[in-house]
């Protein structure tokens, strides 16, 4: 299985590789588990590229992006399928998917999609003080929540932001006590209460193996 690590995932993301029917574009965040997916099930008719994860932070730079990737490989592959949810575009990446002719992952997000979309529908209006982290989200908790919020620099701010939820909730991909006490940790940086659900995969699997 290709290795990557999750500081060339955030900035850079990566290159395609492999000579499969179909490409999978997602989002640098998702490249683990999609890669642990494709080696457990052997989807050698698949191949992957990741767009930075860093996107994330700024969500109005998502679709263009992945517009970019869809006409760069779209004439070597029969199939485009993008590994992104709506991810705060505002159904914007919807709408340029569809013209495009390519289809998405649904959900608004990854944290829903992990959970199982239905059941994160279901139970979202109970949990409107939930702050949700993944496998990626946990390691890379200083890049992308400590830091571009300024708590690392000024942590009095915690409670400015972080004031109105109760619990965060660590979604696991894998089994890894290491990732649950840095889940644990995280909780406690930022005064929540802590969860663990092991999810897996969720949607993303169950979406991939249709493909």
């Amino acid at each position: 299985m290709t290795t990557l690590d999750d500081r060339t995932l955030t900035e850079k993301g990566f290159e395609a590789v492999g000579t499969g029917r179909i490409l999978l574009i997602a989002c640098g965040a998702l490249a683990r588990e999609i890669l642990d997916l494709k080696a457990a099930n052997g989807w050698h008719h698949m191949d992957l590229t990741c767009l930075p994860a860093k996107l994330h932070l700024y969500p109005d730079k998502i679709t263009e992006a992945v517009r970019a990737a869809v006409a760069k490989h779209r004439a070597n592959y029969a199939t485009i399928f993008v590994v992104y949810a709506d991810c705060g575009t505002g159904g914007l990446l919807e709408v340029t998917c569809k013209e495009m002719g390519v289809e998405m992952i649904a959900g608004p997000h990854c944290y829903s999609f992990f959970e199982g979309n239905e059941r994160f529908a279901k139970q979202s209006e109970s949990e409107i003080t939930a702050f949700y982290l993944t496998d990626f989200l946990v390691r890379q908790f200083e890049a992308f929540i400590l830091k571009p919020m300024g708590l690392d620099r000024h942590p009095e701010l915690r409670d400015m932001y972080f004031g109105n939820y109760e619990k965060l909730v660590y979604q696991a991909q894998t089994d890894d006590p290491e990732l649950t006490e840095k889940a644990r940790h995280a909780a406690e940086t930022l005064g929540l209460a802590f969860e663990r659900r092991l999810t897996g995969y969720g949607d993303l699997e169950t979406t991939l193996k249709q493909l």
